[in-house]
């Protein structure tokens, strides 16, 4: 704590070079001959974005520059990393150096949009997850959080920015978790309970901000701003926006004044305020500030009164974790509306279950009823319920689903009380994951690029249309076939892909960050189905560098950089093949983490494409992702991946 209250002390002290590229914004609204301002006033903010990365703030930076330059608002934005765990689109820097450099590129961004105060948390961004917990985990919640709260309370202002930490799929981890920082902080700063070293020995005070928005429109009341308005130079907030996002070139930013979508109105959610109503569309997110009292109490969105009888499908982990979360922070208000989302393996029985909830002071009685698409079972289809007064009871059914991977349904659950005056329904949405058997080899297959070995294996097929990003042409622009199999301990995978422009930019000395040009990537869980990558061994493969050799890094998991540093005994092979490229691996069960006796593991393999046959060194190609289990997000996700089961 002493060690990060010098930092800031010296952030302060240093703050005109820290900031120097923003003086036309720094100075904006002040009078030439009036005396500089200092302590405390130097610091009060109008508003203050929380993001978890350097470019973060690209949803919102023509609505910065508005209020920036144009109604002349001191504005401050906060970071939790400085982005070290990214790609790099423009050298090899990595790490702690890519963080320096993503750190250079985000200060001119932010001199542009006129921002004038940036920190930092100093936490790491260490690989993509979708896992909220996971990261508040690594990061340390409790000391990340201080460290928000003393920038709030030394900032003191009037509105924050965050983003929406709901746990949408695709929705990377880092992000919610700094939208659940934020959130924590607007209240936290105000207690003189919370991290009271700070007021007793840095000298500071408890704030309260006025008000907290969400970006994007969620449901409740919203702001919209245009950003088409003129600023001084001339230029509109969304020019200057995307003239200043260009700085983020390491992101494969500097087309970025090219996008369309900068032009729209940006739309906010209210999530907290102190500020009186007035309609339940904004246009100001300053409208009533600043206040010239201290706010007496915050704006009720509620009473939000229990459902006297609920029926639910009871959803993953991690939305069951965020309605928790909604409920303790008390803003439901703001809460995305998700249909849960379950995932269940095809052509095996899968256990779901569905809560009731009943909060009358009378018991209830009734039948539950599952419904499924035609040719699905259900074990039991009906279970008679009985609750008592103010009891939560989850009943447990076995859905059996057809052995192929259909597009998405909906299963039903059906309340009926006796005497059916009572009818209650809900809702899940269920994706098919494929699931194999890996067979037992008799000997290993040979590692030479040939079919020795593989003879009486069955293949696999990844089709053009197993997308979950980007988009492709046809089989022979990008698909693939693989098969697997086990022996003496070991994994084996023979993965054909047919990919008609082959791209090999990436230098021997550059072997990271496989998802920027042609690859594949081996995922592999043997805790099956885990919300987070941390015990999975996850392996992005480079068919060729510049120099035709095979290469690969471990990637998003708890041991991630070069194969020969973190599984030295992993083996793999690439040859070119007349309409593609086919790469073998031999994976030890001991570096995946299977233990003896282990039968069953979480799996997917996934297919990257890009076709820029004039691909600049290290440049970002990808266009279409592929998988065997396709899924928005899905290679962080593992509770989305295929099974497979060990013969």
């Amino acid at each position: 704590m002493q060690l990060l209250s010098r930092s800031i002390t010296l952030f302060v002290a240093l703050a005109g070079f820290m900031t120097g590229g923003i003086s036309d914004a720094a100075g904006a609204g002040e009078e030439t001959n009036a005396a500089p301002k200092q302590g405390a006033a130097l610091l009060k903010t109008d508003v203050m974005g929380v993001f978890a990365h350097p470019d973060d703030e690209t949803g919102v930076a023509a609505t910065l520059a508005t209020y920036a330059r144009a109604k002349k608002a001191v504005v401050a934005n906060i970071y939790c990393t400085r982005g070290e765990g990214g790609g790099n689109m423009v050298g090899r820097e990595g790490g702690a150096a890519l963080g320096a450099l993503r750190e250079a590129e985000l200060r001119d961004c932010l001199a542009k949009l006129g921002v004038r105060y940036c920190y930092f948390l100093d936490q790491l961004d260490w690989a993509y997850t979708e896992s909220v917990a996971a990261t508040l985990q690594k990061w340390g919640k409790d000391a990340t959080l201080e460290r928000l709260v003393r920038l709030v309370r030394l900032l003191r202002p009037e509105v924050m920015l965050t983003m929406n930490p709901a746990p949408r799929a695709g929705q990377h981890g880092h992000h919610q978790a700094a939208g659940v920082l934020a959130t924590e902080a607007f209240t936290a700063s105000a207690d003189p309970n919370r991290f009271p070293l700070q007021l007793s020995k840095e000298g500071l005070s408890v704030w309260q901000p006025r008000k907290l928005y969400f970006s994007g429109s969620s449901t409740g009341v919203h702001a919209t701003i245009e950003v088409n308005v003129p600023l001084d130079s001339g230029q509109t907030a969304a020019q200057v926006a995307a003239q200043a996002l260009a700085n983020h070139r390491s992101q494969a930013f500097g087309n970025a004044g090219n996008s369309p979508w900068l032009q729209r109105p940006q739309r906010f959610t209210l999530v907290r305020s102190f500020v009186p109503l007035e309609a339940e569309e904004e246009s100001d997110l300053l409208r009533g500030l600043p206040m010239t009292n201290a706010p007496a109490a915050p704006v009720s969105f509620g009473p939000f009164a229990p459902v006297p009888l609920e029926v639910g499908f009871v959803p993953r982990p991690a939305l069951a974790r965020y309605r928790e979360w909604l409920a303790e922070q008390k803003i439901q208000h703001v809460a995305a509306q998700f249909q849960t989302d379950l995932p269940l393996v095809a052509g095996e029985a899968n256990d779901v279950q569905v809560r009731l909830a009943n909060r009358r002071l009378t018991a209830s009685e009734g039948t539950l009823r599952l419904n499924a698409p035609p040719g699905w079972q259900i074990e039991p289809a009906v279970q008679a319920v009985r609750l008592a007064r103010s009891v939560t009871q989850v009943l447990s059914f076995r859905i059996t689903p057809p052995s192929e991977v259909t597009p998405d349904m909906e299963v039903t659950a059906q309340f009926r009380s006796t005497g059916g005056w009572e009818k209650i329904d809900a809702s899940a949405l269920i994706h098919l994951l494929p699931r194999a058997r890996v067979k037992r080899l008799k000997s290993a297959p040979a590692l030479d690029g040939t079919e020795r070995g593989w003879e009486q294996v069955p293949a696999l097929t990844i089709a053009a249309s197993n997308l979950w990003q980007g988009k492709t042409t046809d089989a022979a622009d990008c698909s693939a076939q693989f098969r697997l199999g086990h022996f003496d301990r070991v994994l084996f995978l023979d993965v054909q892909v047919k990919d008609d422009v082959v791209v090999t930019n990436i230098e021997p000395n550059d072997i990271k960050g496989h998802w920027r040009s042609d690859s594949i990537e081996i995922c592999l869980d043997p805790s099956v189905g885990a919300e987070h990558t941390m015990g999975c061994y996850k392996l992005g493969i480079f068919p060729f560098d510049t120099t035709g050799v095979v290469r690969a890094a471990r990637d998003a998991d708890a041991r991630q950089g070069p194969v020969e540093e973190t599984a030295p005994h992993t083996r793999l092979v690439s040859r070119r093949t007349p309409d593609g490229y086919r790469i073998q691996a031999a994976i030890p069960f001991d570096e995946i983490g299977v233990a003896r006796g282990h039968k069953r593991l979480g799996f997917n393999l996934l297919i990257y494409d890009g076709d820029k046959r004039d691909a600049k060194l290290g440049e970002n190609i990808n266009q279409a992702r592929l998988a065997w289990a396709p899924r928005a997000g899905v290679m962080g996700r593992p509770e989305d991946w295929g099974r497979l089961e060990l013969e």
